[in-house]
């Protein structure tokens, strides 16, 4: 079953306009640059994201949100422990990011 992981940034206060358009574009290129440890190839099936829109004053300072599949419990894992280029991706937002959310669920499961 596939799954959907869901990633909700507040950026600190102090943190500038291009600093978030750059954590953006590198969140965004994980997509291409999470390669498969045995194929070698990209094995995020889907990766989208960008800044919160909704009028509805519940985002609790959470700014931008991103969402990506992957097509199992094993890949996913993969990603969140080992893959070198999320962990070094996740290194790089300690003192850009205040906050982080995430929310991964399979869809249909409830």
């Amino acid at each position: 079953m596939p799954i959907i992981h869901i990633v909700l940034f507040e950026f600190k206060p102090t943190t500038t306009y291009e600093q978030v358009k750059e954590v953006c574009r590198n969140m965004l290129a994980l997509k291409d640059k999470c390669m498969h440890p045995t194929t070698n190839k990209p094995y995020v099936k889907s990766y989208g994201g960008g800044r919160d829109t909704s009028p509805e004053g519940h985002q609790g300072g959470f700014s931008h949100g991103f969402v990506s599949e992957f097509e199992n419990e094993v890949d996913r894992r993969y990603y969140l422990e080992e893959d070198p280029a999320h962990l070094k991706f996740v290194a790089s937002l300690k003192d850009i990011v205040q906050n982080v959310r995430v929310l991964d669920f399979v869809p249909g499961e409830f």
